[in-house]
């Protein structure tokens, strides 16, 4: 949603552009035309390496920034990534903000997200009106980085939930209970969360395509793990563990709840 903003926007999916087009929305060739005109240059991307090219390639965001400008990154990586590029830019005078997002698709399209912000306090109020054009729920964590580990925990918690929740639901089927029957009581108890019961129809059906990739769950939680290295935490180490083996039997591109399938083989 434009909000009153003028958009310029870039992907490498050319369809993806002109799905917005319009008005208030200009097309650009890459994320550098993007930043020589905008104030606010909000970046998603799908990982660090994704983040590296676009940020500081040669025709990436830092080559076409003017000083003064605020650059957000909804993107999930890790901390140390973002403090460097966080120096990288503030070198020449543009400010650099993680500010990964949370909420999924649903919330996206609502213009609800949760938004998680690390970096400079004066940036954040900078960009504060843009990110409010696609979030409701804005908070600065702290120092650069500081929003990407608010993130990882989130993304910990949710694998490692919905993990126990799909193993306990093959489990119960197993123990032959009705799937209708033990979905409902399993939502409705204290093990319910909100995010699972979206998913009926899909746990129903058996249905693995993808609203957030095994492959994808992997990539955020080997995140996870960097923060805490050297050392372990177990319940971290068992969750890895589970996504690892859904990817061994070839779920890499399926949903995250593909893990239900470890006791319950999934249809193909």
């Amino acid at each position: 949603r434009a909000r009153g903003h003028r958009l310029f926007v870039h992907d490498v999916r050319p369809e993806a552009c002109a799905a917005v087009a319009g008005e208030a929305v200009e097309v650009c060739d890459s994320p550098a035309e993007v930043s020589r005109h905008a104030d606010v240059v909000l970046t998603s991307l799908p990982g660090p390496s994704e983040v590296e090219a676009v940020m500081l390639g040669d025709r990436g965001v830092l080559a076409g920034a003017r000083p003064g400008t605020v650059v957000a990154d909804t993107s999930t990586v890790g901390p140390a990534q973002s403090r460097r590029l966080a120096g990288e830019f503030a070198a020449q005078g543009v400010a650099y903000l993680d500010a990964p997002v949370s909420g999924g698709i649903p919330r996206a399209r609502a213009a609800t997200l949760l938004i998680m912000v690390g970096g400079d306090a004066g940036a954040f109020e900078r960009a504060r009106p843009v990110l409010e054009s696609i979030g409701s729920d804005l908070h600065h964590v702290g120092e650069s980085g500081a929003g990407n580990n608010a993130k990882l925990l989130i993304q910990m918690i949710f694998f490692g939930y919905m993990s126990l929740f799909c193993e306990g639901l093959a489990l119960g089927e197993r123990l032959s209970i009705p799937f209708e029957t033990l979905f409902r009581i399993l939502v409705a108890s204290s093990a319910g969360q909100p995010r699972v019961e979206t998913r009926y129809e899909a746990f129903k059906a058996n249905d693995l395509t993808p609203r957030f990739e095994v492959n994808g769950a992997l990539k955020d939680l080997a995140l996870v793990r960097e923060l805490v290295a050297p050392e372990r935490l177990p319940l971290l180490e068992a969750v890895i563990q589970e996504f690892e083996r859904a990817r061994s039997l070839g779920w890499g591109d399926k949903d995250i709840t593909a893990v239900r399938g470890l006791l319950q083989p999934p249809t193909p």
